[in-house]
């Protein structure tokens, strides 16, 4: 197996593991969020919030991830 083929294999593998669980958090997130506002409807404006502030660290998981595998790709 040559160099370029392994980097090949590992930047797919980074970006598939490094995308599952972030996608996971965030359906998480919106499902607990949902059932928090459900249950409270008066404390939605904080829920939704809070949720949105976790689904953008989540999301930037995901990026770092894109970037990893980019890197590991091309350099």
């Amino acid at each position: 197996m040559s160099i370029e083929v392994a980097k090949v294999f590992a930047a797919g593998f980074t970006i598939a593991f490094g995308v599952i669980f972030p996608a996971l958090a965030i359906g998480l997130i919106g499902r607990e969020a949902m059932r928090g506002i459900s249950r409270n409807p008066d404390a939605s404006d904080k829920i939704q919030l809070t949720a949105l502030l976790l689904v953008a660290f989540a999301e930037a998981l995901g990026i770092y991830t894109l970037v990893v595998a980019l890197i590991i790709k091309f350099v």
